[in-house]
């Protein structure tokens, strides 16, 4: 009983001990990621935010009270946590409270606010490794106001997806400098060794480098990284695509050894590659290799950025704000001060302008080491084409024929298409005037061999008859990749044939004898290089509605003939294209500077791009005439249109940029002349941020410098 009577009375005692010790507490318990009523840090208690929301009328800093039990953790540079969203009304206690959570990142810690009203506290810190360091985020707002985007866009770009395991691991020690490399091929450009020397020595040299055709390219940058790492600073090398990174990527472990380099591309997997990344971000690793994302890698004391290929699409980034890595490390090397090199076997405009202004020097090897290293290159004009009976019968000259069959005696033949599918564009066979579907005049299509139909409306078009001769039968304007295939087995039943396009590309082929079908960008290196090569359809590619038709034609055909042997060996190029061309004309004198150069003039004469700055305004046409209107643009500003975009048919193919399936909308080009860019961008974006503002979402989009204008 006694027992009994005792344990009433000592319950209310501890219950009454532990409410004591709470309220004696220093630090009260705070409802989590509220923090409501707890202590705020002592010195800096205010964090400046930048959140991850990427509307232009958004694009600022938020400041955020810093709770005393996240003190030590919320560095600048870390990911946090935050609350946004919560209105004036939800303040409880002298700290604003509600809203949603979502990402972001501390830029800074400060002693006070210019906000004068209650602020509401961090939520958490996501980690306390610093991913964010000033550099990063200065590139950041740069390359945000260059393009007229926001900087939490940007960010979404720059810094890759956290793996708590990746963070969990430490990464390695950095490795000492390595020695200086030998120029080796480098030797072969009248300033090569100039230019390594400089690397070494801690120069900062600018050049535009056009290298000559072979498999000796991705050993050239790796010599060049390893000059810059030999002075004690870091390399950055954007490549277009998985195949060229991993080029680099071996010819960096052939020059340097393992350990020296980091390899940033998709392929990788998210974990293994954010590993990467913070090794970079911690250097451990002082050198980088990757595709376009790797353009904001964190490379500590930034002593070269290297871009090779800068005419390929893969580097314009098709998110917002949608950047050009070229542009990207321009602003590196103008902000870091350090060396930039611009490469390719062909030559941009972008590229010859760097020449032209004396921002760049060149980077050439003289004619007779041009003679040594490329491939007899021979053309076959439209007139011939037409009288040839072989290339009526199956779409390939005589000379291509012949070609083929020398090439076949000592190794593989490459042929590029410059489309894929199955005979995508048709034509009458008596007068070649171009298949058209009777209901929408769009182009009549028959892929994998299946009934005629149109490539606009979908109708079927099976009694088909040309409206100029009367004539029933088709004939396959430009020949697919597939249907080529096809034929060449059939010429050569004995030699293997092996396509490489976009549903599956190959990386390399043996060099034994065989017939190897692509279409542009797609092309395989072979060991030992092709023994020919033929690039069929040049029309097709010199007569698309875009102002860089000659320039990326001119390009894709450098690309695939740079893989053929030299000349002295023996390789022969054949381009079915009409030859006074001035594409055509530079690829047989193997002179794409002078086609950049070229191409230029006649740019600054038009005041196109890249001479002009230009920014696309594409949405509804109410949309785009109200942004316009409302859009202090500069006063030597020059609007272009608008005019209307093809409607896309719902369930069609969609390009990045592309109006949503069924809705008719305008584009409308704004130009200025050189210096007007960043008011240009400037206005564009304080437009878009009014409206968004006024009416909440808006479908005007935005694009500075577009890769192509038509």
């Amino acid at each position: 009983m006694s027992s009994e009577n005792e344990k009433p009375s000592e319950e209310p005692e501890q219950l009454a001990l532990i409410r004591e010790t709470v309220r004696q507490a220093k630090v009260p318990r705070a409802k989590p990621r509220t923090w409501r009523g707890a202590a705020l840090a002592k010195e800096l208690p205010v964090a400046r935010v930048v959140v991850n929301k990427g509307s232009l009328h958004l694009d600022q800093f938020f400041d955020y009270a810093v709770p005393e039990e996240l003190d030590e953790a919320a560095q600048p540079g870390v990911r946090v946590r935050v609350r946004f969203g919560a209105g004036a009304h939800q303040v409880k206690n002298g700290r604003r409270e509600g809203g949603r959570l979502i990402d972001g990142f501390l830029v800074e810690r400060r002693a006070t606010s210019d906000y004068s009203g209650p602020l509401a506290a961090l939520a958490d810190v996501v980690s306390p490794e610093p991913v964010l360091g000033p550099d990063l985020l200065g590139l950041a707002r740069a390359v945000a106001d260059r393009y007229a985007g926001s900087l939490a866009d940007v960010l979404q770009l720059a810094v890759p997806p956290r793996s708590a395991r990746a963070e969990g691991r430490p990464s390695p020690e950095p490795l000492p400098p390595p020695t200086v490399p030998e120029p080796g091929s480098w030797a072969r450009y009248e300033r090569g060794p100039a230019f390594l020397d400089s690397l070494a020595r801690g120069g900062t040299p600018r050049a535009v480098w056009n290298a000559l055709p072979g498999p000796h390219w991705a050993e050239e940058i790796a010599r060049a990284v390893g000059a810059t790492l030999a002075s004690g600073r870091g390399a950055l090398v954007v490549v277009p695509d998985g195949r060229a990174a991993g080029r680099v990527d071996a010819a960096l472990i052939s020059v340097l050894g393992e350990g020296r380099h980091a390899l940033l591309t998709a392929d990788a997997g998210p974990e293994k590659r954010y590993a990467q990344w913070l090794a970079v971000r911690r250097g451990a690793v002082r050198a980088v290799v990757g595709t376009r994302a790797a353009m904001f890698a964190p490379v500590r004391d930034l002593g070269l950025v290297v871009i090779w290929d800068d005419g390929d699409g893969s580097h314009s980034e098709p998110h917002a704000p949608q950047p050009h890595a070229r542009e990207v490390l321009l602003l590196r090397a103008a902000h870091d001060r350090c060396a930039f090199l611009l490469g390719g076997t062909g030559c941009t405009v972008e590229a010859a302008q760097l020449v032209e202004s004396g921002w760049a020097k060149a980077l050439l090897a003289g004619r007779e080491q041009v003679r040594r290293a490329a491939p007899l290159i021979r053309t076959v004009g439209d007139g011939e084409l037409a009288r040839d009976e072989a290339a009526r019968a199956a779409r390939l000259p005589s000379l291509a024929w012949q070609t083929v069959r020398e090439g076949l005696k000592t190794g593989p033949v490459l042929v590029q298409v410059p489309r894929r599918g199955y005979v995508p564009r048709l034509a009458c066979e008596r007068c070649r005037t171009p298949a058209r579907c009777r209901h929408c005049a769009g182009p009549l299509e028959a892929p994998e061999q299946q009934e005629l139909h149109c490539g606009w409306c979908g109708r079927g078009a099976s009694d088909w008859h040309c409206a100029e001769c009367g004539a029933t039968r088709l004939r396959a304007q430009v020949v697919g990749a597939r249907r080529t295939a096809e034929e060449l087995g059939r010429a050569f039943p004995a030699v293997p044939v092996r396509t490489s396009g976009r549903d599956h590309i190959l990386d390399t082929v043996p060099g034994r004898p065989a017939l190897v079908v692509c279409t542009p960008g797609a092309e395989p290196v072979a060991e030992g290089g092709y023994a020919a090569a033929l690039l069929l359809d040049g029309w097709a590619m010199l007569g698309r509605p875009d102002l860089r038709a000659g320039e990326e034609a001119l390009r894709r055909w450098i690309d695939a003939a740079s893989l053929v042997r030299g000349q002295p060996e023996g390789g022969t190029v054949v381009v079915v294209a009409e030859p006074t061309l001035r594409p055509v004309q530079a690829l047989v004198r193997w002179d794409p500077v002078g086609h950049a150069q070229r191409e230029l003039a006649e740019r600054a004469e038009l005041g196109f791009p890249p001479v002009s700055r230009m920014a696309a305004v594409t949405g509804p046409p109410e949309a785009v005439e109200g942004l316009l209107a409302s859009a202090g643009l500069p006063a030597d500003a020059e609007v272009l249109g608008p005019v209307p975009l093809p409607v896309v048919r719902p369930g069609g193919p969609r390009r990045p940029g592309d109006p949503p399936p069924g809705e008719q909308w305008e584009r409308a080009l704004v130009r200025v002349p050189p210096g007007s860019g960043a008011a240009l961008a400037t206005a564009l974006k304080q437009a878009r941020a009014a409206r968004m503002t006024r009416g909440g979402g808006d479908p005007v989009r935005i694009r500075v410098d577009p890769p192509d204008i038509g």
